[in-house]
């Protein structure tokens, strides 16, 4: 029960409101002071029902709470809505909050004016508010509560968390909740709940602990309905290893092939089909399943639900060889093959064949939904080859008691068969194009036996943290100074990326090489070219950085450079003595990595500084050649205008051309 009081006369009014204010504020020295003076610290207020410790825990002073409970306030003050703090910290996931009212005798059992008690304000689904969901559980909160609106708790949370954080259901059925558990206006249970949702794990969790899977809601949908809405395979084979029935028609007329079909499910329409569903059914509308899938656009569903339309009400007997596709049988298949686990525990230590005696005895003690005359009419057919004997595998893969096209092996995904070469034919592999390396050999290495010197030794700012922090006293600075860092290595380039000048003048100083190659055999001087890095330029050509150097594809610094566009680097390498012309592998010089990259300010520094524009790459194009290709306007112009005022070359006739050989073959 409620233990508040509501303030009764002006006086107390003024009270309660002095005491709302002091606790807003946290001033407990006041708060004590009142109290010492016969104020009553569980008053509310007459319109909301606020009281001191509503309001502590709603701004989530978990100390301040401490101090009101220390000091006579009770944890089952309800306000006019009938919560009580705890259910105010629980609906705001502190679980801290929660577990500290809990622990001061708070009333897990009582309900708020909707019949609400405070597992429902733990609800929503995340992390905290799981955590007290939990705490309310271990204090024997009620799992089952149901709400005046004939809302189960457990339903709720099951609705609500599915989607997002499923371990607050696992955490109700562990609480002690109703598998059963449904809502008394529409008729959903918890199991339904996790068919829409597909959670497999949540299903059978349920129907392990006694779930119905044959409950129906106010629409007469079962769960078997909901998981076909979302094309669940796996949960409908759950559901129906625990004897669903899958031939439930709703009071629309639909069955749960009429939902598959609408999903698209091909194998969801098979499995409902061959466990009973009748694929000649018409709902409301007079659709059958084959039309539904037909008119959503699912051609393989729509394919497969004509077929097994053709084939129902053949083959349902057991035939003169034994194989059967009674609905028994299957579910027994579908049961052994969800029980797998427990039976080949029961069957012992890895045996391949046991009993008819055994086999019977194990089944009828894990409850297999058989009879005992049909389990022995399977041992009496394992028993025809075996010799009154029963084989395991055999058994599980329904090898002798069920037709192929019912069985679950066929439901896996078919293994695809390597087609066998023609004869007179050899398959040529393509062999990829090789990426060149520097091998391990030519990788210059530290003499001490460190990593290669591409890895340099990354610097360490020496600082004393702790002088920073107030739980410790500073160290000595001498001390601290002198404290060996581990070394830590990191890529050269790396540094020359970003610009750290400290790591690379440490390394310069240990003596690495500055033109020193990584795998790929580019020298920072190319990286730094090609990451635009004016400024580290500069400063490698001051180490001593060569620039006509080559990578695995012969470029040049000049080529990163003019391939990246950025002039000043250009103009620095070419002020530094690069080779202006100088041609990778494919015989394509700077000039041409500029003009394919579009960029005219570096086109016509290097035309300015003596490029040859008449230069042929491996195709025998000339960077006029090459500017046409790529389509830039401005770097047509530019080419074309340093070709045009070249000197042309004065071409000889032909009749004197050889008059002029052959006097000078007569000299």
């Amino acid at each position: 029960m409620s233990s508040s009081s509501v303030t009764q006369d002006h006086l107390q009014m003024l009270q309660l409101c002095r005491l709302l204010q002091l606790v807003y504020a946290g001033d407990k020295e006041n708060i004590e002071k009142m109290v010492k003076h016969g104020m009553d610290i569980n008053l509310t207020r007459p319109e909301d029902g606020m009281g001191a410790l509503h309001l502590a825990v709603s701004l989530l002073n978990q100390e301040l709470v401490h101090f009101l409970l220390s000091h006579g306030a009770s944890p089952n003050v309800q306000d006019r809505r009938g919560r009580t703090p705890v259910m105010l910290a629980a609906q705001m996931g502190i679980d801290k909050l929660a577990i500290l009212l809990i622990q001061n005798q708070a009333d897990l059992l009582l309900q708020d004016a909707e019949g609400k008690g405070v597992l429902f304000y733990c609800s929503y689904a995340t992390k905290a508010h799981s955590h007290c969901l939990q705490a309310a559980l271990s204090f024997q909160a009620d799992p089952n509560n149901v709400s005046t609106e004939g809302t189960h708790v457990f339903q709720l949370i099951c609705e609500k968390a599915l989607e997002y954080y499923p371990p607050m259901c696992f955490i109700m059925l562990d609480g002690g909740a109703d598998p059963n558990a449904s809502n008394e206006k529409t008729g959903i249970t918890v199991l339904m709940e996790a068919a829409k949702a597909g959670s497999v794990e949540l299903v059978r969790a349920i129907l392990q602990r006694g779930g119905n899977p044959n409950a129906r809601d106010q629409k007469q949908l079962s769960a078997v309905h909901y998981a076909a809405m979302g094309g669940f395979f796996e949960v409908i084979q759950v559901l129906s290893a625990y004897s669903a029935c899958m031939d439930i028609v709703s009071l629309e007329d639909y069955t749960p092939l009429h939902y598959a079909a609408a999903s698209g499910n091909a194998n969801c329409c098979r499995f409902l089909a061959e466990r009973g569903c009748n694929p000649k059914l018409k709902n409301q509308e007079g659709l059958l399943p084959d039309k539904i899938a037909k008119a959503s656009g699912h051609k393989v569903a729509a394919k497969v639900l004509q077929k097994v339309k053709k084939l129902h009400g053949k083959g349902k007997k057991p035939s003169k060889t034994g194989l059967m596709c009674n609905l028994w049988a299957l579910t027994l298949h579908d049961w052994s093959n969800e029980h797998q686990t427990e039976l080949c525990q029961a069957f012992g230590d890895d045996p391949d064949t046991i009993t008819a005696e055994t086999f019977i005895s194990v089944l009828e003690g894990l409850k297999a939904p058989v009879e005992t005359e049909q389990l022995h009419l399977i041992a009496k057919r394992h028993d025809k080859e075996e010799g009154g004997s029963v084989n395991i595998e055999d058994f599980f893969n329904g090898v002798k008691y069920i037709k192929i096209p019912f069985r679950l092996a066929t439901y896996l995904p078919k293994i695809k068969k390597e087609k066998k070469a023609k004869k007179g034919k050899k398959k040529t592999e393509k062999c990829p194009l090789p990426i060149c390396l520097l091998p391990q050999d030519r990788m210059a290495r530290r003499p001490d036996g460190n990593p290669p010197y591409v890895m340099i030794e990354k610097y360490c700012y020496c600082l004393d943290s702790d002088g920073f922090d107030s739980d410790h006293t500073p160290g000595h600075l001498i001390s601290k100074a002198n404290e060996k860092h581990e070394n830590e290595y990191v890529n050269i380039n790396y540094c020359v990326r970003n610009e750290d000048l400290e790591s690379l003048d440490l390394a310069f100083r240990k003596g690495v090489p500055v033109d020193v190659q990584d795998e790929f055999y580019k020298t920072p001087l190319m990286v730094a070219c090609s990451s635009g890095k004016c400024e580290m330029v500069k400063y490698l050509l001051s180490k001593g950085a060569s620039v006509n150097m080559r990578d695995q594809f012969f470029w040049t610094p000049l080529h990163h450079a003019a391939s990246s566009g950025h002039v000043e680097t250009v103009e620095l390498l070419v002020a530094a003595g690069a080779k202006i012309d100088e041609q990778s592998l494919s015989k394509v010089t700077p000039l041409m990595r500029a003009i394919e990259c579009s960029h005219p300010s570096c086109v016509d520094f290097l035309i300015k500084a003596g490029a040859n524009v008449n230069a042929k790459n491996k195709n025998e194009q000339n960077c006029l050649d090459i500017a046409i290709d790529f389509a830039d306007s401005r770097v047509i112009d530019l080419v074309k205008d340093k070709m045009d005022s070249l000197p042309k070359l004065q071409e000889v006739p032909a009749g004197k051309k050889g008059k002029a050989q052959k006097s000078k073959t007569k000299k």
